[in-house]
């Protein structure tokens, strides 16, 4: 019986090691996307009208591009939706997407503590389960080196 319980703990434990490793790799890629947002805001701040820049065209092109006017920047809203904005206002924009980014790593990490917390009680059962077992056996042991009359 505690056999098959072992088992079950394991399994259950391995399951949660995998949910583990899918909400880092989440965590990872919003960071990822929190450096782009960084990286657009700053070329945002450093760029004026006039400067040259090599706009990617995708496939790993790209093109060599004047800025005409800085204070028309499309930001992506969300949901394949984009809006014009003035300079500050796509910095400001871009800001509030960071703080969103901000909220969902802390969301994921809460979701990863969590699941931390349930894996190290089942690896606490797993171990509790190792040593009832093993001292039945040791019982076990013991009863059969009776005396034979």
């Amino acid at each position: 019986m505690s056999q098959q319980q072992l088992q079950q703990l394991s399994q259950q434990l391995q399951e949660i090691e995998e949910q583990i490793e899918g909400l880092q790799t989440n965590v990872e890629a919003v960071q990822q996307e929190q450096t782009e947002v960084d990286e657009a805001i700053e070329a945002i701040e450093t760029l004026e009208t006039g400067s040259t820049v090599q706009m990617p065209l995708g496939g790993g092109a790209y093109l060599r591009t004047t800025i005409e006017n800085i204070d028309e920047v499309i930001v992506e809203l969300g949901a394949d939706y984009a809006a014009e904005f003035e300079e500050d206002d796509a910095v400001d924009a871009l800001e509030n997407k960071k703080e969103r980014l901000d909220e969902q790593i802390d969301e994921l990490n809460e979701e990863i503590a969590e699941l931390e917390t349930e894996s190290s009680e089942l690896e606490q059962q797993a171990q509790q389960l190792q040593q009832q077992a093993m001292q039945q056996q040791m019982q076990q042991m013991g009863q059969g080196e009776g005396p034979d009359e």
